[in-house]
């Protein structure tokens, strides 16, 4: 069982074995650079040369970078546009010298026109990620909770792969908390393998890497994006147990996002999860 939560790497990439180490996990993700802002930290090379050796020590895999909140893939204002190009294209590159598997962004948002937007996503991932020539991560795009004009749905996810004609290198990443609001009750193991049935069909099994295992503040349907401690929203310790015992849900990697104060935390979380696992 991969599990794992978002960690900082402010104090440094290495220091994040023994972080991961303290609340058991054997995964993790972090931010690529400033969430609510564009700064990214510099990482020497000798930060990332330890890293890769403590990582591979400590069996920590595999490692998501998440870009920014304020990335707005669909963006029609073009310095938006240019900014959305300029860290899918250079964080890709960084996340690739680290050794990370997985690079996660949210797909964005529309001004109005969902088509236009979801056009505009095909066309930065096809022009500005796709075209790297280099060995880079794999791109996954988050199933969101549809609040506002969010772009994020299983649709509009399927539209932006096929239109890009199934690459490998585009997957998704699913968030436990952002499916309950959008409408998919996953409170019980009927409701999860329905999720799993339409993830099937229109996406494809093989394609979703990373679930995102929160629990959700707000009620189902609601369409508004509010993650709760495990065990303590409204899909709570049962949805939890039919989420992570699902034969398909419950083997793909797991990260906590849930709302901490300290990483240090995460650890109980963590622990119910396993718990849960029959």
């Amino acid at each position: 069982m991969r599990l794992g939560a978002h960690l900082s790497i402010a104090k440094g990439l290495d220091k994040t074995v023994n972080m991961a180490a303290n609340i058991g996990a054997n995964t993790f993700q972090f931010f690529t650079r400033n969430p609510r802002g564009g700064a990214a930290r510099q990482i020497s090379e000798q930060e990332i040369s330890t890293w890769k050796q403590a990582r591979q020590a400590a069996d920590l895999y595999p490692i998501a970078g998440h870009l920014p909140y304020t990335l707005n893939l669909g963006a029609a204002d073009t310095r938006q546009q240019e900014f959305a190009r300029m860290v899918l294209h250079d964080d890709a590159r960084r996340i690739a010298a680290l050794g990370g598997e997985f690079l996660i962004s949210h797909p964005g948002h529309h001004n109005g026109n969902r088509k236009e937007a979801l056009d505009r996503i095909v066309n930065i991932i096809k022009e500005t990620y796709l075209s790297i020539n280099a060995n880079i991560p794999i791109l996954l795009l988050e199933t969101m909770a549809g609040q506002g004009k969010e772009i994020g749905s299983i649709d509009d996810l399927h539209y932006i792969l096929a239109a890009l004609n199934w690459p490998e290198k585009v997957g998704i990443c699913l968030d436990t908390a952002h499916l309950f609001a959008a409408g998919w009750d996953l409170t019980t193991a009927e409701g999860c393998q329905q999720l799993v049935q339409t993830l099937k069909l229109k996406i494809g099994l093989e394609r979703i890497k990373i679930m995102h295992l929160n629990d959700s503040l707000t009620l189902l349907g609601s369409k508004r994006d509010r993650h709760a401690n495990l065990g303590k929203g409204e899909i709570g310790e049962k949805g939890l147990a039919a989420i992570v015992n699902n034969a398909f849900l419950g083997q793909l990697v797991l990260i906590l996002e849930t709302p901490v104060t300290n990483y240090q935390q995460y650890a109980s979380e963590i622990a119910m999860v396993r718990a849960l696992r029959s």
